[in-house]
């Protein structure tokens, strides 16, 4: 039986700011935009080739606002998408990779899968984490 991951519900303070950022700085896909009166809406919206979305909105979650952090997207190429967040507005930190020395800057000397990774917040606070992976295995198409 397949268990996938569909959904994660992100805690915000202003549901059209967080929009904003999420679909105009990210390029995430907006997928629904419902209410239902003044205490329930609901946002779900898609990162450009995933098929898990987030939602954000009103009457979802009693998570606080930028409590969430190190919630992972994965790239090819992790020097592009900084690049692409940097021309997006996004304030983006620069890759690092972890030795036995701990936590380096730059990407990780072999390219190695799962190896490099930078870092970002939404208005909120709420931390994402970019890791690299290049090749494609049958699991991760």
């Amino acid at each position: 039986m397949d268990w996938k991951l569909e959904l994660v519900i992100v805690p915000v303070t202003d549901v059209d700011r967080a929009k904003k950022f999420y679909t105009d700085q990210l390029g995430f896909r907006e997928d629904v935009d419902h209410r239902a009166g003044d205490s329930f809406r609901v946002v779900q919206l898609t990162p450009p080739g995933s098929s898990c979305s987030i939602s954000i909105g009103t009457g979802l979650t009693k998570a606080a606002p930028g409590t969430y952090q190190g919630t992972h997207l994965v790239v090819n190429d992790i020097e592009a998408a900084r690049a692409d967040l940097v021309e997006r507005g996004v304030e983006v930190g620069e890759p690092f990779h972890f030795t036995a020395e701990g936590q380096q800057t730059g990407v990780d000397p072999n390219r190695a899968d799962y190896g490099t990774f930078l870092t970002f917040e939404d208005p909120d606070g709420n931390g994402w984490t970019v890791q690299e992976v290049r090749k494609t295995t049958p699991d991760r198409l």
